[in-house]
């Protein structure tokens, strides 16, 4: 059955670039078959075909028309005419895809289920319908007889709940029934032709094809095959039981005829490879939770704690172990996890200094993600959605954003210089360097979400040539035990719900100061994840009176079914109120036609000019260049590989309160480091059941939240309560 049909484009290679086809979408087969034109379409002529089973719908934040369609590993290409058009195919596609997913594992040990092994499972389900309708009945009675006004409420709310559900399964009892007889008619099922049942004679017959879908009845016959379309179907080479037909089913495989012309197909879309592919077995058993991989607790994808009972966020510690060794040893033979040190015998400052991390193993943890995939839709916001623990990275997100000062004497360097336009070039400068700081590795893992009222503060020493040294205490600054030549830094979780993070950064010999808040707000694309930042900071020049105003770009976390990669992308704005330079940035994702990663250009503008004087573009995550109005060569504008990053300052852990990043998540970061995702779990349930009990104890006496160190100015800002300015003007 049609569910859908209509025209689209499919990309199709390089050289052909996007070629309309009709499309149809067959719920029933759980097939998205396509067709040069409408007309071949009434004639049976297919071009090719996508099986939806355990698909991947995808779709691209920044191009309101295009989707992907990754399966078979392959991932198919398709634009529609515009984003409600494509709306309307992405849900179908989904739905269809929900359809047939699968609920079932297959064991080689355990024969397939016959006609018999329904009929017994229906008439053992009709059995405890009677039972239940009897306690229905009982419960009926004993109404009646009840004076109890409370207690007869309770249980005729009771009897209403119990005929509803005796409503859903007579219901489905009956539609059990229909399934049976459209899967298995009285006059018996379709027996192909012999001489059809190998690959050999069907590709000799190009002339028709027979076929019989699971689930329907009708017998198609006489279909024209398309010359240049000879399907990759599965053939059975014997009969399976007395009583079971072979056919020409969904094909195993989805296809193309233009695959031998460079079809385009992203490689790294697969996450396993055609090698470690099991055969299919012959035999299923039920769907059983606790022997899946996707019972791992898991990470909110936000950066906020969603509280959840313990049943919801917490899931079957016990089996978590056995499955993940498992899991490894599928991979790469049996290897023994690492045992965790105790805490006695841990240098927790030296887990946190130990930057390096290991990639996220799709492969071993495949089913995972794709369990997860399977609980969300596209344009979802997953505020409430859960990710893996494995992917978790040993930082905070506050200590990521401290991250982005690893430059401080770029940062530092702003104050010093005479004119406006060259302070907005440094500005400029400072900004696009600092986000490869931020970003430790490639290795596309998450900070930890932080909680209500955590906080992170450190301190940088800069090199004595860019500041005039100066050993006297700020003690009413940020970080008290940091001196006026130390660029310090602070950040609280100020909020929960929207997760909002502020954060605050001085030089006190300087006076320059960065105030700024982030709320992160995460949706799902498909096979990536978007996370927007949204919010502002202003970097303060208190001996020029100058604010420069910036804004912040959205992450990606591209590429999540195989080897995840992070990238940036969005367009910001830098800009200077009172002088009236400003910057528009742009952050370029990787383009569907090349390989090009990391990219972003910049254009600053003096004021009330409409051409820049000066264009920047390059990889932020590399050398940029600048091309001045003035002059005829480009120049390099920076190169952040030839940076020093300097290392921030931390209290050792043993001198944090409770509420430093640090120190509150120690147990998480030695589990993770060790690799012991039950104890990692355990850890990080404790840091998110305490913030839940203190959460319930304030509703329960009626207190409001407080912060410590950031108090809210309007509706969406958040500002430093004791700021330089405040302090020495």
């Amino acid at each position: 059955m049609a569910v859908m049909e209509g025209s689209l484009s499919k990309w199709t290679n390089v050289m052909k670039g996007w070629q309309y086809r009709w499309f149809v979408l067959d719920e029933n087969s759980g097939l998205l078959s396509y067709y040069t034109s409408k007309e071949k379409m009434m004639r049976g002529v297919r071009r090719g075909c996508v099986r939806l089973k355990g698909a991947v719908i995808g779709i691209d934040d920044e191009d309101e028309s295009t989707f992907t369609v990754t399966v078979d590993h392959k991932t198919f290409h398709f634009q529609a005419r515009d984003a409600e058009e494509r709306e309307k195919w992405v849900r179908a596609l989904e739905d269809t895809i929900l359809r047939h997913a699968n609920r079932l594992r297959w064991d080689s040990n355990v024969p397939p289920p016959s006609v018999k092994d329904f009929d017994n499972k229906v008439s053992e389900a009709d059995a405890y319908l009677q039972l239940m309708i009897e306690q229905t009945r009982l419960l009926e009675n004993k109404i009646d007889t009840l004076t109890d006004i409370e207690e007869k409420t309770k249980c005729q709310l009771i009897l209403e709940h119990a005929n509803t559900m005796l409503h859903n399964i007579k219901h489905s009892i009956v539609l059990l029934q229909i399934a049976k007889n459209t899967a298995h008619p009285v006059n018996g099922v379709y027996q192909p032709r012999p001489e059809s049942s190998g690959v050999n004679s069907a590709i000799g017959d190009t002339s028709t094809v027979e076929a019989v879908l699971p689930g329907q009845t009708t017998i198609q016959q006489g279909v024209e095959l398309g010359s240049e379309c000879l399907e990759n179907a599965r053939r059975h080479n014997s009969l399976v039981g007395s009583t079971t037909a072979t056919s020409l089913a969904v094909p195993e495989m989805s296809y193309s005829s233009s695959e031998g012309e460079d079809d385009f197909y992203d490689a790294n879309d697969s996450p396993f490879t055609p090698g470690s592919q099991a055969t299919t077995p012959t035999g299923v058993l039920p769907y059983r939770t606790d022997d899946l991989v996707s019972q791992e607790p898991v990470e909110p994808v936000s950066n906020s704690l969603h509280l959840q009972s313990v049943n919801n966020s917490v899931i079957l510690h016990s089996r978590r172990s056995t499955i993940f060794r498992r899991g490894s040893a599928a991979a790469g033979g049996s290897v023994p996890l690492p045992s965790v040190p105790s805490s006695e015998c841990v240098d927790y400052d030296a887990l946190y200094d130990d930057e390096e991390e290991h990639d996220v193993e799709m492969e071993t943890q495949g089913s995972v993600i794709r369990h997860l995939l399977s609980q969300v839709k596209i344009g979802m916001d997953l505020t409430k959605v859960v990710l893996p623990t494995f992917i978790l990275e040993r930082r905070s997100l506050l200590e990521m954003y401290a991250d982005y000062f690893a430059h401080p004497d770029i940062f530092v360097s702003i104050a010093d210089l005479k004119t406006p336009r060259e302070r907005m070039i440094q500005v400029v400068k400072w900004y696009l360097s600092s986000y490869h700081a931020g970003r430790k590795s490639s290795v596309a893992k998450k900070p930890y979400n932080p909680v209500l009222g955590e906080m992170f503060r450190c301190h940088w020493d800069l090199p004595e040539k860019s500041v005039n040294t100066n050993v006297q205490l700020v003690s009413d600054g940020p970080v008290p035990w940091a001196n006026r030549g130390q660029l310090t830094f602070i950040a609280e979780q100020v909020s929960h719900h929207p997760p909002i993070s502020a954060f605050y950064a001085e030089h006190y010999n300087k006076k320059i100061s960065f105030n700024a808040h982030i709320y992160t707000k995460s949706k799902f694309l498909g096979l990536s994840v978007c996370v927007y930042n949204i919010g502002q900071g202003v970097v303060s020049l208190l001996e020029h009176d100058e604010e420069y105003i910036v804004t912040f770009p959205s992450g990606y976390g591209r590429s999540i079914l195989t080897i995840p990669w992070i990238e940036l992308g969005g367009n910001i704005n830098i800009s200077c109120p009172q002088t009236g330079y400003y910057s528009n940035v742009e952050f370029l994702t990787k383009p569907f036609y090349g390989n090009k990663k990391h990219r972003v250009t910049a254009d600053i503008f003096a004021p009330e000019e409409k051409r820049p004087f000066v264009s920047i573009s390059g990889e932020w995550n590399g050398v940029m260049e600048a091309k001045w109005a003035d002059r005829d060569k480009p120049e390099e504008f920076i190169n952040v590989n030839d940076l020093t990053i300097i290392k921030k300052q931390i209290r050792p852990i043993s001198e944090q309160s409770e509420n430093e990043s640090r120190k509150l998540w120690k147990e998480v970061t030695r589990a993770l480091k060790f690799n012991d995702i039950d104890k990692a779990t355990s850890a990080k349930y404790q840091v998110e059941q305490r913030q839940r009990e203190e959460a319930k104890d304030r509703k329960m006496h009626n207190v409001e939240w407080e912060t410590k160190l950031f108090r809210k100015e309007c509706e969406d800002r958040w500002a430093y309560m004791k700021p330089l300015r405040a302090r020495i003007l």
